[in-house]
């Protein structure tokens, strides 16, 4: 594989990043918390963060997962491990936040 498509077909986390945000933003924006609403917001971010990965049209398997955690006061850890081969396989986490909740999205991409 030639410079140009490896960088061509690499994941690129800044471009995933720039996702990520856009969903998040278009989804939650300025809401306040609304527990009934975290399944809605939860799908609605993981589906539009996977619609814009796809038209990428590069040539990864993706994993996305959401959380949405009301500022409470509570505290939150998570932790992820990949067997993977680091030179084309990536991942990408952001952490969102506004003045009622965090909203923490994770992706995986697998290269295919």
């Amino acid at each position: 594989m030639d410079d140009f498509q490896s960088e061509e077909n690499a994941f690129a986390v800044d471009e995933i990043t720039d996702i990520i945000k856009e969903a998040v933003e278009t989804t939650i924006g300025t809401s306040s918390y609304q527990h009934n609403r975290i399944n809605q917001w939860t799908s609605s971010v993981v589906e539009a963060s996977l619609n814009q990965l796809t038209k990428l049209g590069k040539p990864f398997k993706y994993i996305v997962t959401c959380i949405i955690l009301q500022k409470n006061g509570a505290g939150l850890h998570t932790a992820s491990s990949c067997f993977w081969d680091n030179t084309m396989d990536g991942s990408c986490t952001v952490k969102w936040e506004n003045k009622t909740m965090y909203c923490i999205v994770s992706i995986f991409g697998l290269a295919v």
